[in-house]
């Protein structure tokens, strides 16, 4: 008989007939397991560490039951399960069924063989797909559990802190007979479902669909297998009607994104990778056809360091082309904060990783979750040898809807790579119908490209792809109403594209999330920590380059300074730099950079014990001199601090050279000593001879001129260095997001606790102090400081704070009329407006930046400098800096401690370029280095000088390969065309041009001329040049 044309109740009679709820004892869903037997015995051991295999099963083990809970958070428990598959089973398909809300890992022979998730739909281990009679029946298993979930362990809700006495249940432990057709006949009928809902009342194919399915489930008699096929012809006969030629294709590509801590500490994240990756080389042995991406060469060398065994079976499937090495980094970094320097160098150690292991470089930057992607990351892709970007953050945004999802980005120099944003917008996908038709419908480059990716399998805590995301998408490979749907490659996918790619559109400059702004201040020990390591990794590399080229005895710290280099990468990765982690994780970071710290001290004294050795040794009667040491491209004039014969601290006002050192016994009087007085109405007045300043007694800047012009940077009646308080209670991601509304909430912070007083009365620096209350209970401490010789003001400040959501930024309103801002990022600087126009303008109301930001109008601006922060702020004629948060998710304490960082504001005549503001910002990040001498006589020495004021010498290292040569860094940052000459007085026998990866260009020899190396530069062009050095 005909069925009734009731299309609500055909839809919900299939339903059911899948339904895990209702009628399982007779509709098809209750005959996926067959029998049920019992373990012979299962037994456990508890241990709060995380602890090697052969370590675990020669403890002490007792007795365990399906019902127990173990914990609390963050402990291990390791399970001896003891099992005997049922002869009567022969032939049959046999799982061993683990369910538990921790994370679990079965090992067997003492190696990992499958990753139990339930939350990444995991619960079983396939001990055979047929019980033959030469099957081991009887075997021991072991299984590490992690009391923690998929996504930690958060107390109420994902992102809040962890719960630090959860417990973990185990639900089930036992043996089934797995029915494989019922599971497939269950396939069939989903996809059969979704397309007939999915597809709509209009579309005849969903109609279809729906009676096909209807059919199936009148031929389909539960209780007896015999009936199974004939309704899987039917389903076989829709799949098989193919589609039309102009079809859209997805290229469905294996993934899982592991974030390297996140709600977990980095010591997790190791056993997730292992847990993830071995299944799928489970899934990739019993289908030849998976593809899986995976980036992160840290991840990698954990495997490789843990897991050897499971190590060699990737290798095994990398050289197969299964598993596929992607992104070319050392993690998935920030791509905001992390310095230039600090970008090449996760490419240098990742690239050089993957070509080590697998004998290939990536060629897909792949950085699918990070907040925002600074406009200089084309030109360092390209640099490393990738021409292609994926990532779909941007789908994120709260405001704009990006255009588009295929197109070519082009950076701040003019370089462009191919980039593609997954149309469904997730890095996560199920191989559900849903997702491929939104991948179709979202797509915003429609008749312009007909390929698109969709990476499927759990992420962000690890799971990986499943056996039935697989067997979905093979129903849709070809079939009409739905797209074309074939496992895939990143290299295939992005082939297709560059050939489609004539008609792409090109978006220039930086791609800014409109969400997670608050990322640029949450954590600011984390922040600090690693502007701070940057600067110390820098300053070794130059000391250790120069102290070989000047004695070919000291040994460079190669292997030290990579292990130190890996630790401030790994720690750059997108939810620890950002702050957006639990406490665990950041306890980890800063000890870190105090591991940094320590051993870039310890490098940089033996560098500089090796550079000056003659000039350290005392001398038998003589008097102390100070050895300075300047580690920036140019010569400086600065008041240093150093140490008298009797202990005490004395200034001096210093010229060091460029890259190299000077000995200093009498120090040079200042062309004008810095006044300091204080006026009757208690504000004190600072000059110096090239800015002069008045403060008020609550330390507000009322005054900042430039003597010579005495053009005044204070509108009247303004106050500069105003902090400010807001409230700061996002919608939902409480350390990632400050919101626009916060700023309705300012409150002026006004409450005096000291007086401004003359700390230092004058001559070669003079300062002065106050403190305020900030909030219920904070407090904040002020230096403010103006030396001898110096463009800027200082602000030392110390903040004890205390506070719970709330923000802290200082102001300063400036006498400046421009619709646009500059803010330096990696390798040069971009604009910004000043004005909320339309909805991007305002979206941008926080921004990040690194050493300066910037107001001009022609002949004049001001600067603010800064050593540590990021999150900043340029709205009509006020500057902003953010300085501190204080969110409550996923870490409670986070920022409630003690606080130091300087800050500086620099009137200046002319453009921001002519003024130096660059250079004045790198050299208060990069302070001179004082070591006590003896008084030997020893001329100024340079290693390295640049002709032009455009171009940053920005790095000097040992090259990788070449123990006799050097690599340096330069790049053009005021975003001119320029030729510099690069001079040096090392011996340097041959020069030639590299990329970031340090391989020679072709036909990039460089002549060495009397006036040093001539260098061409576009704007914001980064180069690379090999110096090999005369042994």
């Amino acid at each position: 008989m005909a069925a009734l044309k009731h299309r609500r109740t055909a839809l919900e009679r299939v339903e059911k007939f899948l339904s895990e709820t209702y009628f399982t004892d007779c509709n098809l869903r209750g005959r996926l397991f067959g029998d049920r037997c019992p373990l012979v015995s299962l037994s456990c051991f508890q241990t709060p560490r995380r602890i090697p295999y052969d370590e675990a099963v020669g403890q002490e083990f007792r007795t365990a039951k399906v019902g127990d809970s173990f914990g609390p958070t963050w402990e291990t428990c390791w399970f001896k399960v003891e099992l005997s598959i049922p002869p009567a089973w022969a032939g049959r398909e046999v799982h061993f069924v683990w369910e538990s809300d921790g994370e679990g890992m079965v090992w067997r022979d003492a190696q990992p063989v499958q990753g139990l998730t339930k939350e990444g739909e995991k619960t079983s281990y396939i001990l055979t797909s047929s019980l033959k009679e030469t099957d081991p029946h009887s075997l021991t298993l072991y299984v590490e559990l992690a009391c923690n979930g998929l996504f930690g362990a958060g107390k109420g809700s994902m992102i809040a802190p962890p719960d630090p006495d959860r417990r973990f249940t185990l639900s089930k432990a036992e043996l089934v007979v797995f029915n494989r057709d019922v599971y497939e006949l269950l396939v069939d009928l989903e996809i059969l479902l979704d397309m007939a809902q999915l597809l709509g009342e209009e579309n005849q194919r969903s109609f279809q669909a729906l009676y096909t399915a209807n059919q199936m489930v009148n031929v389909c008699d539960v209780m007896d297998p015999s009936t199974f096929p004939a309704a899987r012809d039917l389903a076989a006969a829709i799949f098989s009607q193919r589609n039309g030629e102009s079809q859209h294709t997805i290229h469905a590509v294996g993934h899982c994104h592991i974030d390297s801590a996140w709600l977990w500490p980095y010591e997790e994240t190791i056993r997730k990778c292992a847990r993830s990756w071995v299944t799928v080389v489970r899934l990739m042995e019993c289908n030849p056809e998976l593809t899986f991406a995976c980036s992160q060469a840290q991840q990698f060398e954990w495997v490789r360091s843990w897991y050897p065994g499971l190590y060699r079976q990737i290798q095994d499937f990398v050289a197969k082309g299964q598993f596929v090495p992607v992104g070319g980094t050392w993690v998935e970094m920030d791509g905001n904060l992390p310095s230039g320097e600090s970008m090449v160098r996760q490419f240098l150690q990742g690239q050089r990783f993957f070509q080590e292991q697998f004998g290939r470089i990536c060629s897909e930057f792949w950085l699918p979750d990070t907040f925002g992607y600074s406009a200089q990351l084309p030109q360092l892709m390209r640099g490393c040898g990738i021409r292609r970007f994926l990532t779909q953050k941007l789908s994120w945004n709260l405001v704009n809807t990006f255009p588009h999802h295929t197109f070519f980005w082009e950076g701040i120099d003019g370089s462009r790579v191919l980039t593609h944003f997954p149309p469904g917008d997730s890095y996560g996908m199920h191989g559900r119908v849903e997702e491929m038709l939104k991948t179709v419908k979202n797509n915003k480059d429609k008749g312009r490209v007909n390929h698109s990716a969709l990476l499927f399998g759990f992420g962000d805590g690890g799971g990986g792809p499943t056996q039935k995301m697989l067997d979905r998408m093979k129903r849709m490979s070809d079939t009409d109403g739905l797209p074309r749907v074939q496992i895939s490659t990143p290299d295939r996918l992005f082939s297709v594209l560059e050939k489609e790619s004539s008609q792409l559109c090109t978006w220039v400059g930086e791609l800014f999330l409109e969400l997670h702004n608050g990322t640029y201040t949450t954590q600011a020990q984390i922040k600090k920590g690693n502007r701070e390591c940057e600067r110390i990794l820098h300053d070794v590399e130059v000391l250790s380059t120069l102290a070989v080229a000047r004695d070919g005895a000291f040994q460079y710290p190669a292997s030290q300074l990579q292990r130190l280099w890996r630790l401030l990468l790994l720690n750059q990765f997108h939810d620890v730099l950002p702050g957006s982690c639990i406490q665990l994780v950041v306890e980890d970071a800063l000890q870190y950079y105090a591991e940094i710290r320590r051993a870039g001290a310890r490098l940089q004294e033996e560098a500089v014990q090796s550079l000056c050795r003659e000039l350290l040794q005392p001398k038998a009667g003589s008097t102390e001199s100070t050895l300075v040491l300047n580690t920036l491209p140019w010569e400086r004039t600065e008041v240093i601090s150093r140490t008298g014969p009797a202990g005490t601290e004395t200034l001096a006002l210093v010229t060091v050279p460029s890259m190299g050192y000077a000995l200093v016994r009498e120090p040079l009087l200042p062309p004008q000593p810095v006044a300091v007085r204080k006026q009757e109405d208690g504000s004190i007045a600072m000059e110096n001879g090239v800015i002069a300043v008045c403060l008020d007694m609550m330390g507000h800047l009322t005054s900042l001129r430039l003597v010579d012009s005495k053009r005044e940077s204070v509108p009247d009646g303004c106050y500069a260095n105003q902090f400010a308080l807001f409230d700061d209670v996002p919608l939902y991601w409480d350390a990632w997001d400050v919101m626009d509304y916060h700023l309705e909430t300012r409150k002026p912070v006004t409450t005096l606790l000291k007086p401004l007083e003359i700390t230092l009365a004058g001559g070669l620096r003079g300062s002065a102090s106050f403190s305020l209350q900030i909030g219920e209970s904070s407090t904040l401490t002020q230096e403010i400081i103006l030396d001898a010789t110096c463009p800027y003001l200082r602000f030392l400040t110390q903040v004890e704070w205390k506070e719970a959501h709330k923000f802290l930024k200082v102001e300063f309103p400036v006498q400046v009329r421009s619709t646009n801002a500059t803010y330096e990022i990696q390798f040069g600087h971009l604009q910004r407006p000043t004005h909320w126009n339309t909805s991007w303008d305002w979206a941008r109301f926080e921004v990040w930046a690194h050493k300066w930001l910037d107001l001009s109008e022609h002949g004049f601006g001001v600067a603010l400098l800064n050593d540590c922060k990021y999150g900043a702020s340029a709205h009509g004629n006020v500057l902003s800096l953010s300085l501190l948060r204080a969110p409550k998710s996923p870490d409670a304490t986070a920022d409630i401690t003690c606080h130091m960082f300087t800050y500086a504001a620099m009137p200046h005549l002319g453009s921001f370029q002519d003024a130096s503001v660059i250079q004045h910002a790198y050299n208060l990040n990069f302070p001179l280095h004082t070591v006590p001498a003896s008084s030997a006589q020893c001329p100024a020495w340079s290693a390295f000088s640049v002709s032009s004021p455009a171009v940053v010498l920005e790095t000097v290292k040992q090259a990788e390969d070449r123990p006799e040569a050097v690599v340096v860094r330069l790049y053009e940052a005021h975003g001119s065309t320029v030729v510099a000459w690069l001079q040096t007085s090392l011996p340097v026998k041959e020069a030639m041009l590299c990329d970031l990866l340090e391989r020679p260009a072709a036909g990039g020899r460089l002549p060495l001329e009397q006036r040093g190396m001539r260098l061409s530069f576009t704007p914001f062009r980064v180069l690379s040049v090999l110096l090999v050095l005369r042994q």
